[in-house]
């Protein structure tokens, strides 16, 4: 387990995309108004998530809450994907002490995409799927963050 860094009093909102490829991580900055792509993290194909990476992420940052997309359906209906979502987000807040709230995570990749696209990255840069994964976990915390912006910091 990692050490639990020294407490500055800037509590941040982690968002993460889970994938059965990589997973998206953002960060929020200490007032919780703007999200920003942080890393993306790899998944071994047939191998459990891998928590204790993403929660030392949580915990260099401080993290004090988790918003965690969940991947349902075009009819908005949960499936077995996500049913392991939410236990691996339910595990990771329990591991770190912090709240976790789920979001429809429909779309998101699509338009990390398109927004990676407008912005005039060369094409190489464009493939790289990392970029498009942290760019989804901050689409998802981003939503989040500007649906809870009345929230006390």
């Amino acid at each position: 387990m990692t050490a639990e860094p020294e407490r500055t009093g800037e509590s941040r909102v982690v968002g993460i995309d889970f994938g059965e490829r990589r997973i998206g991580i953002a960060l929020s900055d200490p007032t919780r108004t703007i999200a920003t792509p942080l890393e993306t993290i790899q998944r071994r194909k047939g191998k459990r998530m891998p928590l204790t990476s993403i929660e030392a992420v949580a915990r260099t940052h401080h993290a004090s809450h988790l918003v965690v997309g969940l991947p349902l359906d075009l009819r908005g209906e949960e499936t077995e994907w996500c049913a392991e979502v939410r236990a691996a987000g339910d595990r990771l807040a329990e591991r770190l002490g912090v709240a976790v709230d789920y979001v429809d995570e429909r779309f998101t990749s699509v338009r990390a995409e398109r927004t990676i696209r407008d912005l005039g990255l060369s094409r190489t840069k464009r493939r790289e799927k990392e970029r498009v994964d942290a760019g989804a976990a901050a689409l998802i915390l981003q939503g989040w963050l500007d649906s809870h912006s009345d929230m006390p910091r």
